[in-house]
């Protein structure tokens, strides 16, 4: 039994995957008068407006690494001129990087000719724009079946795949409408359509909901969250807002002035901030949106094996003020709840298994479950909640004032 963290969570997050994206050392530096001075040595810890006064040069982009892993929501999030924005076009190459390397699959981009890069942004990346980017003289059944035209796709079976795009972002009914006719989050779930309607197993998300109005923006990233259960795609999403950050993100990558200042879960961000600069991102934040069930798990007072004798379980119980016992298999899988007052009432000539008196009532919760999923099951329940990995051994049990102690900490921040 122990104590998970952030940490532990996002080791498991990316043990189970290999890296999707590799970017390695990437540097990307606007001007005319050779660009690589920047990398000089004699530059390289110079800061960005040193080098500009210096050479004439703007670094967007400084060694700049980081992986991301199949199947992950992979946010960058930073001010305005942080640099994000021409990182996710270094990653498709609509921006040339100076030096560096962007694999995809084993394979670096930053190396492909014009027909490579043409079949690689037609087979495995799309990518989604703040503007929707919709063709005004197309209506929503060929916008979103756009992508499958240029493949050469035919017309019956384009638009039959773009009907079951429209079907999965909630807009059934809507393939004859012109774009003018839709609302913004209309126009961004038909651009989210058209950019699955061609299976990439990449999809690049540029501040896609920053043109929206506030409620429809915090609607499209809940619609984000659940839609990505059930696609499974890479997605690298940039934005400035951390709130929105830490509702699609499995990661989040911290950019200012060119440089990933922070990495990690969401739970790593808002509480074990690297400096005042992400300390200041992460004020208005809720700290129940963002911590996990595991972060708060303590170890339960009594612990049984379930190959554990009625004895043992009464002398463990009657020995502890506990008003339950956790009962686990031997590699620490989780088997049930046994209450007090059960093991009161149990005669000590039973010979029964301990299952037998597990509480059929208890209902256990993912470590990954954040704290304001958790709330409702505590507030009905009349005693701890086990916490489980995905491996459903029992890292520990969640209690009410667990979960109190956050919210006051809340307070007091």
């Amino acid at each position: 039994m122990k104590d998970t963290s952030g940490d532990d969570l996002e080791t498991e997050l990316v043990s189970e995957n290999d890296p999707k994206i590799v970017v390695n050392s990437l540097w990307k530096v606007f001007g005319q008068n050779n660009p690589h001075q920047a990398l000089d040595e004699q530059y390289r810890n110079k800061t960005r407006d040193e080098i500009q006064q210096e050479l004439g040069l703007i670094v967007a982009l400084r060694n700049v690494s980081f992986n991301v892993y199949s199947g992950e929501t992979f946010v960058v999030m930073g001010l305005s001129g942080s640099g994000k924005s021409t990182l996710v076009r270094c990653l498709i190459k609509l921006i040339e990087a100076t030096s560096g390397e962007v694999l995809v699959d084993g394979e670096d981009v930053t190396n492909f000719n014009a027909d490579e890069l043409l079949q690689f942004r037609r087979s495995k990346m799309a990518m989604v724009f703040q503007n929707f980017g919709l063709l005004p003289h197309k209506n929503v059944l060929d916008n979103v079946a756009y992508g499958l035209e240029i493949k050469g796709i035919n017309r019956e079976r384009r638009h039959k795949e773009a009907l079951e795009m429209l079907e999965r972002v909630g807009l059934t009914g809507w393939g004859e409408a012109r774009p003018r006719e839709l609302s913004g989050g209309m126009k961004q779930r038909v651009g989210l359509a058209r950019a699955l309607a061609v299976e990439p197993s990449i999809l690049l998300m540029d501040e896609p909901f920053s043109g929206l109005d506030p409620l429809i923006r915090r609607q499209m990233r809940l619609e984000l969250v659940e839609l990505q259960k059930g696609v499974h795609k890479t997605i690298v999403f940039i934005t400035h807002d951390l709130d929105e950050a830490v509702t699609v993100g499995d990661r989040i990558a911290i950019m200012r002035d060119g440089e990933i200042i922070q990495m990690g879960t969401p739970q790593d961000i808002v509480m074990r901030p690297a400096d005042d600069f992400v300390r200041e991102f992460t004020l208005g934040v809720q700290k129940t949106k963002v911590l996990h069930a595991g972060s708060v798990a303590s170890k339960p007072d009594v612990i049984v094996k379930d190959s554990d004798t009625i004895e043992t379980l009464r002398s463990l119980v009657h020995g502890s003020d506990s008003a339950y016992a956790i009962c686990v298999e031997d590699q620490g899988a989780f088997k049930g709840l046994i209450r007090r007052e059960t093991v009161d009432g149990i005669k000590l000539s039973e010979k029964k298994p301990l299952r037998d008196y597990f509480d059929e009532s208890v209902e256990v919760i993912p470590s990954d479950t954040i704290l304001e999923d958790l709330l409702p099951t505590l507030i009905d329940s009349d005693h701890p909640v086990p916490v489980i990995d995905k491996r459903n051994r029992c890292i520990g049990v969640a209690t009410r004032r667990d979960v109190l102690r956050v919210i006051a900490s809340e307070s007091d921040d």
